[in-house]
């Protein structure tokens, strides 16, 4: 076999000093280029968020068309008391607690009226006593009499002495004086047996009025003391109210006074009963000025009182220029006039959802201060786009400017 040529064989030497060649791709290039191009057009043509002002759909009521002035107040029982007793001793006895419904003369609580107890015993036995003196004084007239007769009849026969006849006529008298004394006897008795009496339904305290019992001032065991600050004592057993006299006591700014008449319709909101709207009048001004708070307290009382109301809840008073109707305290949503356009012959609203609008059809009723009532699929608190402009389309992206 002929052998390779030497410069043949060196034609076949790789030469690893020589720089690879590399293969240039110019279209990656380009693509890259393009994408770039693409990306800036879409954020320079892409159309930005309009700025928009909004107002929000609120929950009102008719009757605030005719408020004339506010004001504050707590709602106050007019008959309240705090049941004591005269007496003083350790409460053994306890029938109630807050809460509890009571009528006037029920027996709310008792003291210890042992020692009582043992006096009136005392005075019973005095009774006992005088009115047996008063049978003896009764026997003894009895005896007199016979005597005196018998000395009468003896001394018409001429057999007696005048002096003894007087002695008989003496006895009688006596006897006579006797009973008196013993009947006085027995009224001072009784009348003794009647401090105790009274003694003893000073420890009974019952309830002076129908009302509810607020507080429960004290326990079975404490040591009552009405007219007394002793440390550890107690005064009062229990404090009540008359549910049936609550009213509102609202202060009114004395430069409003003139707003305020005796008679005028009220509307009465309750913080704890935000929902729910009273009826009222004025029923009284008290006649002086809080220097301090240049305030008139003013009496409102309720056309019907509920049972959900409770003495010191806290008040808000409407003062009406005219009397209101149920339909004038039913909520309804109400919005800023300006929020609501005409397209195509039909009322509409923007509502945000997100930051994206909605075009929302409603139709408007009466005017309510500075909003009307509307209705339509909407809720208290929606956001409305305030004096939309004529670009605005459902389905747009919004953000909301402060200016």
């Amino acid at each position: 076999m002929p052998t390779p040529s030497t410069p043949a064989l060196k034609q076949l030497k790789i030469d690893r000093n020589s720089p690879v060649q590399k293969r240039k791709k110019p279209w990656l290039r380009w693509l890259l280029i393009a994408v770039v191009i693409m990306i800036a057009a879409v954020m320079l043509f892409k159309p930005g968020k309009a700025e928009v002002k909004v107002t929000s759909v609120i929950t009102t009521y008719p009757s605030q068309q005719y408020a004339q002035l506010t004001a504050s107040g707590y709602v106050v029982a007019q008959r309240r008391a705090a049941v004591a007793s005269k007496a003083t001793g350790r409460l053994i006895q306890l029938n109630v607690r807050e809460g509890s419904l009571v009528k006037q003369g029920d027996l709310l609580a008792r003291l210890d009226a042992s020692d009582i107890q043992a006096a009136k015993a005392q005075a019973e036995a005095g009774i006992r006593q005088a009115e047996a003196g008063v049978a003896q004084a009764r026997v003894e007239l009895q005896n007199a009499e016979s005597e005196l007769k018998r000395s009468q009849g003896l001394r018409a026969q001429g057999f007696l002495s005048p002096q003894t006849l007087d002695t008989a006529t003496n006895r009688v008298n006596m006897a006579k004086a006797s009973i008196v004394s013993a009947q006085s006897a027995v009224a001072v008795a009784r009348a003794q047996w009647k401090v105790q009496q009274v003694n003893q339904d000073f420890t009974e305290i019952r309830a002076p009025f129908d009302g509810v019992v607020l507080v429960k001032n004290a326990n079975v065991g404490d040591i009552i003391t009405p007219f007394s600050s002793a440390a550890g004592s107690q005064g009062a057993v229990v404090t009540m109210a008359d549910m049936s006299t609550l009213e509102v006591e609202a202060d009114v700014s004395e430069s409003n006074l003139a707003k305020a008449k005796i008679g005028q319709p009220v509307e009465i909101t309750l913080d704890a009963l935000p929902d729910q709207r009273f009826r009222g009048s004025i029923v009284g001004i008290v006649p002086t000025v809080d220097r301090a708070k240049a305030t008139v307290m003013t009496k409102i009382r309720f056309e019907k009182l509920d049972a959900r109301i409770l003495p010191e809840m806290s008040a808000k008073v409407t003062i009406l220029s005219q009397a209101v109707t149920d339909a004038d305290q039913q909520a309804l949503l109400a919005a800023n006039p300006a929020a609501i356009i005409e397209r195509d012959g039909k009322k509409l609203v923007f509502r945000i959802h997100g930051d994206t609008l909605e075009a929302i059809p409603v139709s408007t009723g009466r005017k309510i201060g500075d909003n009307v009532e509307i209705k339509g699929a909407l809720q208290s608190g929606d956001k409305l786009v305030l004096s939309p402009a004529e670009k605005l389309k459902a389905g747009m992206q919004v953000v909301v400017t402060t200016k």
